[in-house]
């Protein structure tokens, strides 16, 4: 189990670990560096998703790792309270960056058009506080569309197990 701490709440996080080894290994290392701390939602669309896990407030790029292999055909589904890998347009680019699914995006998923995005966790707890980080106002900041005008901030992020 993954507590999410917020400035908004806590989110608890159930990890996919048999269906997504990598993200979920990936994803726990960052928690063990405690790379988390301190860093924001940085892009929230209502009906869609909050996406953070690589920026401070000042919106500046925090230093990853080396990207991982994308697991979208682990056959997970973006449903709504899935977590899956924020990436670029190349396939296997994930790094630090998730998104809490809003709704149940089914265009993200694993298909011909786009290999997907990869599902490795759910929301057991805290879906409130979720849909609490969805309202908060949003407009442009540093080259950046749909960041909170107020800082959503994880505060940590731990395992508990």
């Amino acid at each position: 189990m993954i507590t999410i701490v917020t400035n908004h709440g806590d989110i608890s996080v159930e990890l996919f670990e048999d269906a997504a080894p990598l993200s979920c290994e990936n994803f726990k290392q960052y928690v063990a560096d405690s790379f988390f701390n301190d860093t924001v939602f940085h892009r929230v669309i209502p009906n869609f998703m909050i996406q953070g896990g690589g920026m401070p407030a000042d919106l500046s790029r925090k230093e990853t790792r080396a990207p991982i292999k994308n697991e979208a055909a682990n056959g997970e589904k973006n449903l709504r309270g899935t977590l899956a890998m924020a990436r670029t347009g190349e396939v296997d680019s994930a790094t630090s960056q998730f998104f809490i699914n809003l709704n149940d995006n089914a265009f993200l998923d694993h298909s011909g058009r786009d290999y997907g995005y990869a599902v490795f966790a759910k929301v057991v707890g805290g879906m409130d506080v979720v849909d609490t980080i969805a309202g908060v106002a949003t407009g442009g900041h540093a080259g950046h569309q749909d960041v909170p005008l107020e800082a959503v901030t994880i505060k940590e992020v731990r395992s508990e197990d």
